[in-house]
């Protein structure tokens, strides 16, 4: 195993829940965005990280390159256990749990900044007074009146996984060596495609509180697509249903091509993946919302990476067409359905759905029915 792949799982099982919704609830509205989109960043990061180590252990004589490489995976999963001894709880989770008011308004002025925070704490405690009436949030999600956050909560994780990142994530390797890498390069190529989605991640923290989820989603969308179909469309022509690699100039296409797929995922996809859904559940659904959206996630991370293998091999350079039509499906969901949520608090992002043209016919139902 990986580096790649066990830093992977260590952040699953205890990050890729917390994490983004802690950020989105002690953010302020106007730079959650940002915030949140470090989670993606960091992640960036560690994938970068993990890939030099490959590269770098990969030559190593005697078969011990892995076990170093596993090792190393012990260093991020420490900084993650220490690190959270020192985190304060959320104002959300200060009311919630123990309802205090004071120490929840506190914690409000500290992150705020400001000695005005009633507004927001008021916000808050009717939220979390709310939240009380549902004894089953998971029934309470599946009602007519949170419809579009359901809908959302399955969709943007399954989009998120369907545009083929993890394609590259997990297979960069193996996918370049496919295309006439030898092995260093292939690894090398990996660690470049990595730095690509950490530049423009950190290019989408820059803008994404100033232009919005859905044109950076919609714009995202559009170079992932036409990157694939050019992708696609090069490896059909040049190696059609034969074995070998493409020649030196083709192979160079190729991976600047699938560096700039991985940017537009970097700005788009990767990051808002993670911080839409933590973004628009009311609290008293926002545990079942977010756990619904990491299990679809983690299931089609899964599947996507179990069956990579076996389609690679039946549907050659068609793999790109197969994940580029999803990308088109995914662009013109988010330009019909997904409403903007920048610099909204997420205790009003209700009126988010209730002005939307397909969603106000759900979400105007009275809350009593579900």
């Amino acid at each position: 195993m990986s580096p790649i792949n066990f830093t992977h799982l260590i952040c699953d099982v205890s990050g890729f829940q917390a994490v983004p919704l802690y950020l989105s609830e002690m953010a302020p509205a106007k730079y959650r965005g940002a915030f949140n989109n470090g989670f993606q960043l960091s992640v960036g990061i560690g994938a970068l990280a993990a890939n030099l180590i490959n590269y770098g252990t990969e030559k190593i004589d005697g078969g011990f390159g892995w076990r170093i490489s596993l090792a190393m995976a012990a260093v991020p999963a420490s900084a993650l256990t220490l690190g959270a001894l020192f985190l304060p709880e959320t104002p959300n989770s200060l009311i919630q749990l123990n309802s205090n008011h004071e120490k929840a308004k506190k914690m409000l002025q500290k992150i705020r900044r400001t000695e005005n925070v009633e507004m927001e704490l008021d916000d808050l405690i009717k939220a979390s007074e709310n939240s009380k009436t549902a004894k089953n949030p998971y029934g309470k999600i599946a009602g007519r009146n949170y419809r579009p956050q359901f809908v959302m909560s399955i969709a943007i994780p399954f989009f998120q996984q369907v545009t083929g990142i993890n394609v590259i994530a997990f297979y960069a390797p193996i996918l370049f060596r496919t295309i006439g890498f030898g092995e260093s390069a292939s690894l090398l190529s990996a660690v470049m495609t990595g730095v690509v989605g950490i530049a423009t991640t950190f290019a989408s923290m820059v803008i994404v509180d100033r232009f919005g989820r859905r044109f950076l989603l919609i714009i995202g969308g559009i170079v992932m697509f036409a990157s694939q179909m050019i992708v696609g469309s090069v490896m059909a022509a040049e190696l059609g249903d034969r074995g070998g690699g493409l020649s030196r100039g083709y192979a160079d296409l190729v991976l600047v091509l699938i560096g700039v797929y991985v940017a537009g995922f970097g700005v788009s996809w990767g990051p808002l993946g993670w911080l839409i859904p933590s973004e628009i559940f009311p609290m008293e659904i926002r545990s079942a919302g977010q756990s619904i959206s990491v299990a679809v996630n983690f299931l089609f991370t899964f599947l996507v990476g179990q069956t990579f293998l076996t389609m690679l091999c039946r549907l050659k350079s068609g793999i790109f067409f197969f994940f580029g039509g999803w990308v088109a499906v995914m662009t013109v969901f988010v330009y019909l359905l997904l409403p903007e949520t920048k610099n909204i608090p997420i205790e009003q992002m209700e009126m988010v759905w209730r002005e939307h043209w397909f969603w106000k016919k759900f979400v105007g139902v009275n809350k009593d029915d579900n």
